[in-house]
């Protein structure tokens, strides 16, 4: 493609629209053998790897409560360190604009774009955009954004969604890689060479070709940003290819969109995360890349600078006492990396651009349960603690996860489970009634099923026999054998 021609890429529609409650689509995902295959494998692989690199450190123990304790200490006064950070970054001459919801977000970066002139941008990894849904409002608008990220960029061409927070792609293999890249690279810019294989050699080569014509063109570039520093105005944005410095440096106009969460008082804090991140995403010392801006400068970098302080339910989040330690996260993904469901469902399952534990807790407190996918998202856990033990911030994620189901059941939900409760709760109450109905359940034990009846109460043990009935109750043993 020459330098002058400008291609709307075929974006995938409205992210996430229409899913599935959590139970359905989980159900679909574990019948999926190649993308189980897949996910053990990376997900193991992965946190294996994270738990040697944190092993390093003798006082990880010290770093994970600090980074708990600096989180809680800026939540607890966020509009105090928001208008610090506002201030830092008009004096360093960047523009703060604030967005109360994905639609003003859009708004406001769509008007910022436009204003230039421009009808393409490049971007470097964003889960506040995918929030937002901004690909697919940009692309409404007659405006092309690329994905930079190797991971997103796989996920873009293969009209995908993004199934993990740190590996986007991380449900494909390097063979299904390199049938996207083949099939659609020419109808994003420079086609794949003939012949591509699927060493990750060769595919990143490609993916190289293709995007370094883009950052070479783009006037514009979109970015996220990993933490804000309030003292300085410095954005802060940690990867492991270059693409995002690239994306950083090269355009004329950079414009950031940045949940409200991500600021961290001061440069002595940032130093906190910059230690326990890499290990616990990457498990890496250090990100190889650590890109970092403050304002704009006449001789280096973009001339224009725009944060978008994106809030789209965190003010709702940080008012619920035990939900709002969810704000602390710092998108490392560990969690998603030793859970049992995420392994097995795959991150599609949760219907939100945050799967997994993490975005089991976040993403209703973000969006509301009023939906079927959300309601489901605290259910989507079996309360086995590994999320919280590997969290660099101390994430309680069980104790939010019951939070949030008794939110759920506070609405209406579970009429069922709420009437057998009562009911046993009436029964126990009345001891003569217990033993006559455990007298019953004994002497037609062999009418039992093996299954339960009920359609309700049949999707927990379609998986699971009855247990059988004694011969005779426990109290009647104990009256003939010990009185």
């Amino acid at each position: 493609m020459s330098g002058d021609e400008r291609t709307t890429p075929p974006g995938p529609g409205p992210a996430f629209v229409g899913m599935p409650a959590f139970p359905e689509a989980a159900r679909k995902a574990v019948g999926d053998a190649t993308l189980r295959a897949n996910l053990r494998h990376a997900t193991h692989t992965i946190r294996d790897k994270r738990a040697r690199a944190v092993a390093e450190l003798d006082d990880w123990a010290a770093l994970r409560e600090a980074g708990k304790r600096i989180k809680d200490e800026t939540l607890r006064h966020l509009d105090t360190y928001l208008l610090r950070l506002e201030e830092a970054v008009t004096a360093a001459g960047g523009t703060v604009h604030w967005a109360e919801d994905a639609a003003e977000a859009n708004r406001i970066v769509t008007g910022l774009v436009r204003a230039t002139g421009e009808r393409e941008v490049v971007k470097v990894k964003s889960m506040a955009t995918q929030e937002t849904g901004l690909n697919e409002h940009l692309e409404a608008e007659g405006i092309a954004a690329y994905e930079t990220d190797l991971a997103e960029l796989i996920v873009q061409l293969g009209r995908d969604r993004p199934s993990h927070i740190l590996v986007p792609a991380i449900h494909r293999n390097r063979g299904e890689i390199r049938d996207i890249f083949l099939e659609e690279m020419g109808s994003w810019g420079r086609p794949a060479p003939e012949g591509l294989a699927d060493s990750p050699a060769e595919l990143a080569e490609a993916a190289r070709l293709h995007l370094r014509e883009k950052f070479l063109r783009a006037k514009v570039g979109i970015s996220g940003a990993n933490f804000m520093v309030a003292e300085t105005g410095t954005l802060v944005v940690v990867e492991s290819e270059g693409n995002g410095r690239m994306c950083l440096t090269l355009p004329e106009t950079l414009i950031s969109v940045v949940g409200i969460e991500k600021v961290v008082p001061t440069w002595r804090d940032l130093e906190v995360f910059l230690q326990t991140l890499p290990r616990s995403s990457t498990a890496e010392r250090m990100n190889p890349y650590t890109s970092m801006w403050t304002g704009t400068t006449d001789d280096d970098g973009p001339r224009s600078f725009h944060l978008v302080l994106l809030d789209n339910g965190r003010t709702t989040a940080l008012a619920d006492e035990v939900g709002r330690q969810a704000l602390r996260c710092i998108r490392c993904s560990a969690c998603l990396n030793v859970c049992p469901v995420y392994e097995r469902a795959g991150g599609h399952a949760y219907g939100s651009v945050y799967p997994g534990p993490i975005g089991a807790i976040l993403t209703p407190q973000l969006r509301g349960t009023a939906s079927g996918v959300d309601a489901s998202l605290p259910y989507a856990s079996s309360l086995c603690g590994a999320c919280y033990e590997v969290c660099p911030v101390a994430i309680d994620i069980p104790e939010v996860l019951v939070h949030l189901r008794g939110k759920v059941a506070e609405r209406g939900g579970h009429r069922l489970e709420r009437a057998a409760v009562k009911a046993s709760a009436w029964v126990l109450d009345h001891p003569g009634v217990l033993a006559a109905g455990e007298r019953l359940a004994s002497r037609t034990r062999a009418l039992h099923p093996r299954r339960a009846p009920g359609p309700g109460i049949r999707r927990w043990t379609e998986s699971r026999d009855l247990p059988e009935m004694p011969a005779e109750p426990f109290r009647d043993w104990w009256r003939k054998n010990r009185t």
